[in-house]
């Protein structure tokens, strides 16, 4: 395995005194939005969205908000408190959300690359990875994480998923 690059990915979440359980979403210092490639079939544009979700929960501090049991004393585990908005893109919406998102120095950036998708061994879409310039990787889904400003800047013009 290589060592990870120091630009591999931008670390922001929340410090645990900013987590308000008690406090609408749109208080937080931060926003998470999910753009997803409207030309996308469902299935496809719900696994690209997954897989985002996925990775911000592991990798951003302060995501996911304490789990809980229901009335009937069943646990459930923790949700994203902040919330997140998904939002519908063509595929140069994506591409320009994406290159925007990386050069602005306060946000995170997840993107489900169309060969995630279509390799079915990981080290496989990993080295396709490798040989694929930015404008060529096909994106199906694009996550930006950052503070509430840059990112309604950023999405302004996208609608949410329909």
């Amino acid at each position: 395995m290589t060592a990870p690059h120091e630009h591999e990915h931008r670390r922001l979440g929340w410090h645990p005194d900013e987590i308000r359980l008690d406090e609408p979403t749109r208080a937080s210092r931060l926003r998470w939005v999910i753009a997803v490639d409207t030309a996308l079939p469902a299935g496809v544009a719900a696994n690209a969205a997954a897989c985002l979700a996925a990775s911000a929960g592991a990798s951003v501090a302060g995501l996911l908000g304490p789990g809980g049991t229901d009335g009937d004393g069943a646990w459930h585990p923790g949700l994203p408190w902040a919330g997140c908005t998904v939002l519908g893109a063509t595929a140069a919406e994506l591409a320009e959300l994406r290159a925007r998102a990386h050069a602005s120095d306060d946000v995170a950036v997840v993107d489900m690359p169309g060969s995630a998708q279509t390799n079915r061994v990981y080290a496989d879409y990993l080295r396709e990875l490798a040989g694929t310039p930015a404008e060529r990787l096909d994106l199906r889904a694009v996550g930006v994480l950052g503070p509430r400003r840059t990112i309604d800047r950023l999405t302004k013009r996208l609608g949410l998923l329909a």
